[in-house]
């Protein structure tokens, strides 16, 4: 039996990051209410921009993932030195890349849009779009890292007070601008871009503030180029393992997006259905994330500490509270998809479409919820190799092709899509099961006390 002390640890990292995921789904699903009241060619461009945002930041993720494991891990050992640097560290390499990355993506938007496959009503919406959201790079960047370094350090509350403050800045500015409300312009879908920018830009100013408050913006953050040589190659090994983790998983997404575009009925409608059908969706997964994230720092404390049996152990833990939590709102929610599609996709035939899309996706939360949280605690380890792994297999060898067979040469509509997302999410749970049982996962993590390669003293 799990002993009572460990559900309480769980509890209390895992009830603001839950409450921190909700506001992610408030500002998801305000975009596609209000994008709906602007017509289905926004709504799927909302939805399509939204996935190819994520692609760009791969390596913001990658980074964040690698900061926490190296910092939970330093910090459940006591280096407060090591812990500074790490932030130090990460920062200088958010910074640097934001602003790569945002660069590239300007030079290859519109070979972006041309693999997406957009119908002629689509493409100048989304093209004006992903323009906007390629400028919130560098400050999504900081606000990705930043909330990693703080809920690897325990302190969930301040992740949770800046998705606070960005939700309330984007569903202000989604209602003020988008629609024109309370007497402000309505912009449309010009202005949602845009509040999107403002609501970022807000979030990651609150971070840095608070980082400047805490200490962690001096000098003695900010580790001299010796430290540097020995700290990157540990931060370096679990971070681009985790990067491409992304680019397989919002990869695979965006050609399953370009699959539903192209399929041979209802391609526009399908596109929309599954937009909003994402949103509704993520009410379930968001929580998931959360017991990913308090995976991920509850077991990289332990391996910090050297008790590789109670990392094992917590991550099970972890696994069997969401796995009921989240399992008894999928349903609840159950009950009321037909009125939540409805409100969330106006159009009678998105509607009816992202009702088909949530009856297969709702059905494959806990295989989900098992691949997600397993996937977190190896993130705690730094084995995000065997992350990579399990992801990748579910992805491109599953889903991918599978969703083209069934959407395409089969079924030829979308059901065929949706079959495919729950195949393969089976097939996922159970590798990254296996993953977690039967291989030494806890020899990524580093050494107590001691970074590969460094002396202890050092930090």
């Amino acid at each position: 039996m799990p002993e009572k002390g460990s559900y309480r640890t769980i509890w209390t990292l895992a009830w603001p990051q839950l409450l921190m995921m909700f506001f992610h789904f408030l500002i998801g699903f305000v975009d596609v209410w209000v994008a709906g009241r602007l017509g289905r060619e926004v709504q799927a461009s909302m939805g399509m921009i939204t996935q190819a945002l994520f692609f760009f930041l791969v390596v913001a993720i990658a980074l964040a993932n690698g900061s926490v494991a190296a910092i939970s891990q330093s910090w459940g050992a006591g280096l407060m030195l090591r812990v500074k640097r790490y932030i130090g560290l990460g920062l200088e390499i958010g910074v640097c890349l934001g602003f790569v990355f945002l660069a590239a993506g300007l030079l290859l938007k519109d070979v972006l849009l041309d693999l997406l496959q957009l119908s002629d009503e689509v493409l100048p919406v989304a093209g004006y779009i992903l323009q906007v959201f390629l400028y919130i790079l560098p400050g999504y960047y900081l606000l990705i890292i930043c909330n990693a370094m703080f809920r690897a350090q325990q302190k969930v509350m301040i992740p949770l007070y800046s998705m606070m403050i960005v939700t309330a800045v984007n569903t202000f500015g989604d209602f003020a601008l988008g629609l024109g409300w309370w007497g402000f312009p309505k912009l449309g879908y010009k202005g949602l871009a845009w509040t999107t920018f403002g609501a970022v830009l807000c979030g990651v100013l609150f971070n840095l503030f608070i980082l400047y408050r805490q200490g962690f913006l001096k000098r003695a953050s900010f580790a001299p180029w010796r430290w540097i040589k020995r700290a990157w190659p540990y931060l370096f090994k679990v971070a681009w393992p985790a990067g491409l983790v992304q680019v397989v998983w919002h990869s695979a997404y965006l050609v399953l997006f370009a699959i539903t575009a192209a399929l041979p009925v209802g391609s526009v409608v399908a596109l929309a259905g599954m937009s909003a059908g994402l949103r509704v969706e993520s009410l379930l997964f968001l929580p998931g994330v959360a017991f990913n994230f308090t995976a991920s720092i509850l077991v990289g404390n332990c391996l910090g500490r050297g008790d590789v049996q109670g990392a094992k152990k917590i991550g099970y833990q972890v696994m069997l509270v969401a796995l009921v939590s989240v399992s008894l709102l999928t349903i609840a929610m159950w009950q009321v998809i037909e009125p939540v599609a409805g409100f969330v996709a106006p159009d009678p035939e998105v509607s009816r479409e992202a009702v088909n899309y949530l009856q297969y996706n709702m059905a494959a939360i806990p295989f989900l919820l098992v691949a997600m949280v397993l996937g977190g605690a190896l993130t705690g380890a730094g084995a995000t190799l065997y992350q990579m792994f399990g992801m990748g297999a579910a992805s491109w060898l599953i889903r991918v092709p599978l969703a083209y067979v069934l959407g395409h040469l089969v079924i030829q509509e979308a059901t065929g899509v949706w079959m495919a997302m729950f195949i393969s999410m089976v097939f996922q749970a159970g590798i990254m099961l296996y993953l977690y049982q039967f291989t030494n996962w806890a020899n990524f993590a580093q050494r107590k006390g001691k970074q590969p390669g460094q002396p202890a003293q050092a930090g």
